[in-house]
């Protein structure tokens, strides 16, 4: 398992069509993705977890993944985490 830490950069935050976008990067790793903040955990291939979250600007998050493309999996998220536009 492997875990890393980053924060929310878009102005619209993780909302609708970024939501969307983090989600089908997701998908396209084999590996369990969690994304966790604070006390709220969702798996990162989930588009309603991910809306649930309301994840605005400035958030900070961690994302976990657990499989054979673990590291892949999250330092691709984390930079789409980071991103200033999508």
């Amino acid at each position: 398992m492997i875990e890393k830490k980053g924060r929310v950069n878009l102005k619209t935050g993780l909302h609708a069509r970024p939501a969307a976008l983090f989600v089908q990067q997701a998908s396209k790793f084999v590996s369990d993705i969690k994304l966790v903040k604070d006390d709220s955990e969702v798996n990162a291939k989930s588009i309603m977890g991910i809306m649930a979250m309301a994840l605005s600007q400035g958030s900070e998050v961690s994302i976990l993944a657990n499989g054979p493309d673990e590291k892949e999996a999250v330092d691709v998220l984390v930079k789409l985490l980071e991103k200033d536009s999508i």
